[in-house]
């Protein structure tokens, strides 16, 4: 859902201190992010997962609109760790063997910080816009208002429904119990305190996690 205009990163690139700068430079040669660029920098943020999962996990957000293969990720993850915005490292799992997680880099979560920041607002009223269109659309798709309104006001009054429970998803998982969370001492993967003896995504005991320092 990211719009071309809201990808330019130059401005971006001059907040951050001089010396990640001097590292961006270095190893970008353009200075702009394309949308699946910027969905993959999303989908690290605050956690750190395996190409696998990162593929299930943009699968999920396309939501059958578009299909993430390994052709297409993988070679992404490289160019983004070449360019100074994610790394990577190798963990060791008691359920299999050697395991690579992506992360994102300080710069890397500076930048995608920065860009939501400066653009949300924008972001939403597009999405607005966007959901009164294509559900416009859709209702005048199968209707013929002229001829069967009865018809006509129940399937308006079925996506006002659809609509009000998207709302209620989205506010109902925002994080707001974040104190309430920790992180898996291996991967950073995030889970509640709900009893879990080993990390969903790398399978690494969660007892021994420090609580302290692992607070969000």
């Amino acid at each position: 859902m990211w719009l071309g205009k809201f990808l330019d990163i130059e401005k971006d690139l001059k907040s951050l201190t001089s010396e990640i700068r001097k590292q961006f430079k270095e190893a970008m040669k353009r200075e702009k992010l394309t949308p699946l660029e910027f969905t993959i920098l999303e989908s690290l943020f605050n956690r750190r997962i395996s190409g696998y999962y990162l593929i299930e996990k943009l699968n999920k957000h396309f939501a059958g609109t578009w299909e993430a293969q390994s052709g297409t990720v993988y070679p992404i993850l490289s160019k983004l760790k070449k360019a100074g915005f994610i790394d990577s490292k190798e963990i060791r799992t008691p359920i299999g063997p050697l395991k690579k997680v992506y992360f994102l880099t300080k710069a890397g979560e500076d930048i995608i910080k920065c860009k939501v920041n400066e653009n949300y607002l924008d972001q939403l009223k597009f999405i607005e816009n966007f959901l009164i269109e294509l559900s416009t659309i859709y209702i005048h798709s199968f209707l013929n208002i002229e001829t069967n309104k009865e018809l006509s006001r129940e399937k308006v009054k079925e996506v006002q429904d659809l609509l009000n429970q998207i709302t209620e998803n989205v506010i109902r998982n925002l994080p707001t119990d974040m104190l309430f969370k920790q992180k898996c001492s291996e991967c950073d993967n995030e889970f509640d305190r709900d009893g879990a003896t080993y990390c969903s995504y790398c399978g690494a005991p969660l007892f021994n996690v420090d609580k302290k320092d692992n607070l969000l």
